[in-house]
C-alpha cells in the first residue's frame, strides 16, 4: 500500500493547503504489515480522535485547568520524545520553543513562533459551552469577541496539522462530553472510541446521510480491524460474538445501521464489541479494553498521529513544539499498546520516510533517523524484548536498508556533487541498519535470507561493493547513452562510438576521483582504486566483445586501442596514487586488472595486416603462373604484366604500411620486407622456369674418320657445279632479295620479356628498398635480428637474396635465350649448314646476315640495362655453335688443313659483329676473351696432322696418368667433356677426326678402331 508522509486534507479544511508528498510502495515499501480496507484518511481522522479522547484533560483539550507554555530552556522525561520541552508556566496556551528533541536529533529550529503559531480569536477564555458543545478554539472559525492574536494551543496546533474539519473536531467533543457525563476521571483506554461515536451521534449531525453512511462505515472497519482481523489477543473460530459482529458489519455496507437506542442492531453492535473488547489473555479480568491495540493497526494509527511533527508549510522540517507534541502522544500508548522501544522503532521509520517522501534533500532528517537508529539499537539488545518487536526491527532495518542500498549500488545516479552530504550521511545509516540486522535480530534475518529476502553481507564491507555496481550503473548508462545495446559491433559503425565511449569513461573515472572517492573512502582506503579497477574491467569487456569483430587492422581499431591504452594509462595510475597508503601497495586490487595488452594487440594486428597482404600478394603470383603469356603489355611496358601486378601491390602495401598510424618498429619492417623478397623470389623462381641450354644443344654425333671415298664425298663433287650451292638452296627462304628476315622466334622473343621483367623486379626492389630504408616512420629496433645481412647503410639490403636471386636468374634467361636464338631459331644457317661439304662453298657470310638481323630485333625488344648480359650470352652462344660446327659437326663436314686460313677469316667476322653491335654493349676485351679458345681450335686445325698426333699423344698420356705409351701399349679414348680446348685430348682427337688425309685415318683406324664415315 503506498504511505502518505501525511494524508491528503479535506477540502472542507480552512488552514494554509499543503500538497500531500506520497511515497511510492515500490520505491519504500512499508515494513508494519498491511491493513486492507482502511486508507490513510480514516487511519489520520481515527488518529486524531485517540489523541483527543487521551489528552482531553489536558490543558487546550477542555480542561478546566489550562497551563500555559512559554519559550524556556528545560528539560523533562527519560528519552527521546518523552517529557516536555520546558517547565509550563502561566494560564496561557503558549508552547516552549527550545526543543530538547530537536537538539538531540541534530535538526534545526523553525524560529518562527511568534508569526506561526498564533490563533485570530478573541481574547476571552473559551466557555465551558465552547470547550463541551461549541465547536473548538481551531483554525478558521469565530467567536464573536475582540479580535486578537495569541498563541495556539497544543489542541489547535494537533487539529491543524492532522488536518481535522470543524465539523468532526465538533463531533467529536459532543461524543466524549455525552460520553463522560458524570465520570470526568474514566481513563482513555477504557473507552471504545468508535463504539462510542456510533451510539452518540446521529444521521442529523451529517450533512446528508450518504456522509454519515461513510462516516459510520469507516467506524466498523476500525472495530472490525481491531477486533476481527488484527485482535491483540487471539480470536477463537468459535466465538460467537465475533461471528456476529461480522455479520452486522457486513450488513452495513449496503446501508447504515441503524444506531438507535433501542435498535436491535446497536444492542447486538454493542454486546458483541465490549464481549470482544474487555477479552483477556487467561480469562481473567481487565482493567483495560483492546480494540486498538493489535498489531498492525496500532502501528498504523501510531504513524499517522507522529506524521504531524512535520511542518505543514516544509514537510522536510519538524515543529519545533515536537517535545510537547511527543509528550503528549504518549498518552495514547496505554490504548494503542505502543511502549518506548515500538515508539522509538516508528518515530526512526517516520524520520526516514519523511526523508524520502520529501525528495531526499533534507540531510537532517537522514541524521535524525541515524540518531532513533541508535536508540533502537539499543533497545533491540534489552533481553526483555518481545518476539514481535524483533520482527518489526527485521522489517524496519531491512526496509531501509534495501531503500539506502538501493541508491548506493547506484550513487551515480542519486547522488551528485551538491548532495554529497545526503550520501554521506546515508552511508552510516546503511552500516548501522546492517549492524542490527546482524547482531541483534540475526535469527530473524537468517529466516528472511531463507525466504530469499533481506541478504547481509558476512564480509560486513559493504562500501566495496557500492563502488562496483555503482560504476557498472553508470557505465552502463554510458553504452545507452552511446547506442550500444542495439549495436552489432561492426567495426565501422562503432569505432567512433569507442572512441568516445573511452573519453567519456575516462570523465567518469575522474569524476568519481573528484566527487565521490573522498566520502567513500572514510569507509573504504581504495575507493578510487577499486572504482578504477570495475571501470577497466567494464571497458575491457567491451574491448575484448569489439577485438573479437575485427578481422583486419584499420585506422578506426588503431583510433580505437589507442584510445583505450590512454584510458588504461588514467585507470592504472589512480590505483597507484590511491593504493600508496595501502600495505601491500594496492598490489591486491591491481592484480584485478587484466592488462589491455594494446602494444601487443597492436603487434598482433600489424603482423595480421602484413600476412593479409602478403596471402594477397601469394594469389597474385599464383594468377601470374596460370595465365602469363609473356607478351608485353606496349612497347613502353616491354615486360609481363604479372609482374607489374605484383610489384604495384608490394608498392601499394609499403604505401598503406606507412600510412597506418603508428610508429612503425624495425622489425616489423623486416617482416614485411621478408615476405614481400619471399614473393618476389617464387616469382624470380616462375619467370627463370624456362628449360636450360642443354635442351637446345645438338646431340654430338659419334666419332668417326674421314674416308676420302665416302658416297658424300662423290655426292658432293658431282653437285658441285650447279649454280646454286647447298647453302643458297637452304637460305632461299630466310632470304628476302637482299634483305634477310631475322630468324627469332616468339618463343625466344617471350624469354626476351622474361629477361625484361627480372630486370623490372630487379629496379622496382631497388625502389621499394629505398622507400623502406629512408622511411621516417621507423622506430630502430634494439635487437639484433638480421645478423645475417648488412648493415642498413644501402637501401638494398631489405632484399639482398632477392636480388641476389633475380641477377642469377637474368643470367640463366639470358642463356637460355641465346642458345635457342643460335641453335633452334639460327640453327639453319649456323650449325645444319655451315662449312657442310666443304669450307670453300659454305662460308659464315649468309649466317652472320641473319644473326645481325637477329641481334638487332633482341635490341629493340630486351631494355637498355639488359642488353649487355643478353647480346654477351648470344655471342657466347655463337661461339659455342662455331666450335660444335668445327668439332661435332658429323660425317657431313670434313677439313683439310687448308681450310684454315678460310675458318679463321670466318671467325674474326663474327668477332668483328660483336664487337660493332649496338654502343659499346660489348667491350672487345671481353670478346677476345671469350674468343680465346675457339681461336685455340682454329689453330689446331692450321697443324700437320703429324704435330696433332703427336700432340694428342702426350696430352692424352698426361690426362689418362700413364705417363709414356710402351711398347704393345694402347692410347686410351679421351672422354668427352664438352669443354673445347686446345690442350684438351679429346678437342685433338675431333679435330683429327676431321682431318681429312691419310695419316689421321690411318692414326684413327690404328690406334681406336674408329669406323668409316659413309
Amino acid at each position: 500500500m503506498a504511505v502518505s508522509s501525511h494524508p491528503p486534507r479535506s477540502e472542507n479544511h480552512e488552514s494554509n493547503p499543503s500538497t500531500a508528498t506520497i511515497v511510492d510502495e515500490a520505491d519504500l515499501p512499508w515494513p508494519f504489515g498491511k491493513l486492507d480496507g482502511i486508507d490513510q484518511d480514516a487511519l489520520r481522522e481515527t488518529a486524531y480522535e485517540i489523541f483527543f479522547t487521551a489528552c482531553r484533560s489536558s490543558p487546550g483539550f477542555g480542561g478546566r485547568n489550562a497551563l500555559s507554555y512559554y519559550p524556556s530552556e528545560g528539560s523533562g522525561g527519560d528519552g527521546l520524545g518523552s517529557g516536555p520541552g520546558s517547565p509550563m508556566k502561566g494560564n496561557g496556551v503558549g508552547m516552549a520553543v527550545t526543543s530538547r528533541i530537536k537538539r538531540a536529533l541534530g535538526l534545526k529550529m523553525l524560529r518562527r513562533s511568534q508569526s506561526r503559531r498564533a490563533s485570530s480569536v478573541g481574547t476571552t477564555p473559551p466557555s465551558p459551552q465552547a470547550h463541551h458543545g461549541g465547536g473548538s478554539p481551531g483554525m478558521a472559525f469565530t467567536v464573536p469577541q475582540q479580535r486578537s492574536r495569541r498563541p495556539m494551543t497544543s489542541a489547535e496546533i494537533m487539529r491543524q496539522q492532522m488536518r481535522v474539519t470543524e465539523q468532526s473536531d465538533n463531533r467529536l467533543r459532543k461524543t466524549l462530553m455525552r460520553t463522560l457525563v458524570g465520570q470526568m476521571g474514566r481513563r482513555a483506554e477504557t473507552i471504545i472510541l468508535p463504539l462510542e461515536l456510533l451510539r452518540q451521534l446521529k444521521p442529523s449531525e451529517f450533512t446528508d446521510p450518504h456522509e454519515y453512511h461513510l462516516w459510520q462505515k469507516r467506524q466498523l472497519k476500525l472495530l472490525e480491524a481491531g477486533l476481527l482481523l488484527h485482535p491483540s489477543i487471539p480470536l477463537d473460530n468459535s466465538n460467537t460474538f465475533a461471528t456476529r459482529l461480522r455479520d452486522t458489519i457486513r450488513s452495513s455496507d449496503a446501508k447504515a445501521l441503524d444506531t438507535s437506542k433501542n435498535s436491535e442492531s446497536m444492542r447486538t453492535l454493542c454486546n458483541c464489541v465490549v464481549s470482544l473488547s474487555w477479552r483477556s489473555h487467561d480469562g481473567s479480568p481487565t482493567e483495560t479494553c483492546h480494540w486498538a491495540d493489535g498489531y498492525p493497526l496500532n502501528v498504523h494509527i501510531y504513524i499517522a498521529l507522529l506524521h504531524s511533527i512535520f511542518d505543514l508549510k516544509d514537510e522536510s522540517l519538524v515543529l519545533d513544539e515536537v517535545d510537547e507534541l511527543l509528550e503528549l502522544m504518549k498518552k495514547t500508548w496505554s490504548t494503542l499498546g505502543i511502549n518506548r522501544p515500538v515508539h522509538n522503532l516508528c518515530l526512526m521509520w517516520v524520520l526516514f520516510q519523511q526523508y524520502v517522501a520529501t525528495g531526499q534533500v533534507e540531510a537532517d532528517l537522514l541524521s535524525a533517523t541515524l540518531a532513533m537508529m541508535n536508540e533502537v539499537a539499543g533497545d533491540a539488545k534489552r533481553p526483555d524484548r518481545e518476539d514481535g518487536y524483533v520482527k518489526m526491527v527485521a522489517s524496519v532495518m531491512g526496509t531501509i536498508k534495501r531503500w539506502s542500498e538501493k541508491r548506493l549500488f547506484c550513487y551515480h545516479g542519486a547522488f551528485h556533487r551538491g548532495t554529497l552530504g545526503l550520501m554521506d550521511n546515508l552511508l552510516p545509516l546503511v552500516f548501522s541498519a546492517t549492524k542490527i540486522l546482524e547482531e541483534d535480530v540475526k535469527g530473524v534475518v537468517a529466516t528472511e535470507q531463507e525466504k530469499g529476502g533481506v541478504t547481509v553481507d558476512a564480509a560486513g564491507n559493504r562500501v566495496e561493493c557500492y563502488i562496483r555496481s555503482s560504476l557498472k550503473y553508470a557505465f552502463a548508462k554510458l553504452l545507452e547513452k552511446g547506442n550500444f545495446n542495439g549495436m552489432t559491433f561492426q567495426v565501422e559503425e562503432v569505432t567512433e562510438a569507442f572512441v568516445q565511449l573511452a573519453k567519456e569513461t575516462e570523465e567518469l573515472a575522474l569524476k568519481e576521483k573528484a566527487v565521490f572517492s573522498h566520502v567513500l573512502k572514510k569507509w573504504h582506503p581504495m575507493a578510487a582504486g577499486v572504482a578504477a579497477v570495475t571501470l577497466h574491467t567494464c571497458y575491457g569487456t567491451l574491448l575484448k566483445q569489439y577485438l573479437a569483430g575485427v578481422s583486419s587492422l584499420s585506422n578506426g581499431t588503431i583510433s580505437v586501442l589507442q584510445r583505450a591504452g590512454k584510458l588504461e594509462n588514467i585507470l592504472v595510475q589512480m590505483v597507484v596514487e590511491d593504493s600508496a597508503e595501502c600495505e601491500d601497495g594496492g598490489k591486491t586490487i591491481v592484480r584485478e586488472m587484466v592488462p589491455y595488452e594494446v602494444d601487443s594487440i597492436i603487434l598482433n594486428l600489424l603482423k595480421q595486416w602484413i600476412q593479409e597482404k602478403l596471402k594477397k600478394g601469394k594469389e597474385c603470383l599464383q594468377r601470374a603462373k596460370e595465365t602469363e603469356t609473356w607478351n608485353p603489355k606496349s612497347k613502353t611496358e616491354p615486360y609481363a604484366q604479372s609482374a607489374v601486378e605484383l610489384m604495384t601491390h608490394a608498392k601499394d602495401t609499403v604505401s598503406a604500411f606507412f600510412e597506418i598510424p603508428l610508429g612503425i618498429s624495425e622489425d616489423l619492417v623486416h617482416d614485411l620486407a621478408d615476405g614481400l623478397e619471399h614473393l618476389v623470389r617464387d616469382y624470380t623462381t616462375f619467370v627463370a622456369s624456362c628449360g636450360s641450354k642443354q635442351s637446345y644443344m645438338p646431340t654430338l654425333p659419334p666419332l668417326t674418320r674421314c674416308n676420302r671415298d665416302s658416297k658424300f664425298i662423290k655426292l658432293w663433287k658431282k653437285a658441285t657445279p650447279c649454280t646454286v650451292g647447298l647453302d643458297n638452296t637452304h637460305l632461299a627462304g630466310l632470304n628476302d632479295g637482299n634483305h634477310p628476315r631475322p630468324s627469332t622466334s616468339r618463343g625466344t622473343q617471350r624469354l626476351y620479356i622474361r629477361l625484361n621483367t627480372l630486370h623490372y623486379l630487379l629496379s622496382q626492389l631497388h625502389s621499394l628498398a629505398k622507400t623502406l630504408s629512408l622511411s621516417p616512420r621507423v622506430i630502430p629496433s634494439t635487437r639484433h635480428r638480421f645478423s645475417n645481412r648488412r648493415h642498413l647503410g644501402t637501401s638494398s639490403s631489405y632484399f639482398d637474396i632477392a636480388c641476389s636471386g633475380i641477377q642469377a636468374a637474368t643470367q640463366h634467361v639470358s642463356e637460355v635465350a641465346a642458345y635457342r636464338l643460335v641453335f633452334l631459331d639460327s640453327n639453319s644457317v649456323l650449325y645444319d649448314t655451315l662449312y657442310v661439304g666443304d669450307v670453300e662453298n659454305s662460308r659464315i657470310r649468309p649466317a652472320l646476315r641473319i644473326l645481325k638481323q637477329n641481334l638487332t630485333l633482341l635490341g629493340a625488344i630486351v631494355t637498355d640495362r639488359a642488353q649487355p648480359l643478353a647480346f654477351k650470352e648470344v655471342m657466347k652462344a655463337s661461339f659455342e655453335a662455331f666450335l660444335m660446327v668445327l668439332l661435332a659437326g658429323g660425317g657431313a663436314r670434313i677439313f683439310t688443313r687448308s681450310d684454315h686460313h678460310m675458318i679463321e677469316e670466318d671467325f674474326e667476322s663474327l668477332k668483328r659483329v660483336f664487337c660493332t653491335c649496338g654502343e659499346g654493349l660489348i667491350v672487345e676485351d671481353v670478346v677476345e676473351r671469350e674468343a680465346e679458345t675457339v681461336e685455340g681450335v682454329v689453330a689446331l686445325m692450321g697443324q700437320s696432322t703429324e704435330q696433332l698426333v703427336e700432340d694428342f699423344s702426350i696430352v692424352a698420356c698426361e690426362a689418362s696418368g700413364i705417363g709414356m705409351v710402351g711398347a704393345g701399349q694402347k692410347l686410351p679414348m679421351p672422354p668427352t667433356t664438352g669443354r673445347w680446348n686446345r690442350s684438351d685430348p679429346n678437342t685433338i682427337l675431333r679435330v683429327l677426326c676431321h682431318r681429312n688425309d691419310r695419316a689421321a685415318n690411318h692414326f684413327l683406324k690404328r690406334t681406336f678402331q674408329l669406323a668409316k664415315r659413309r
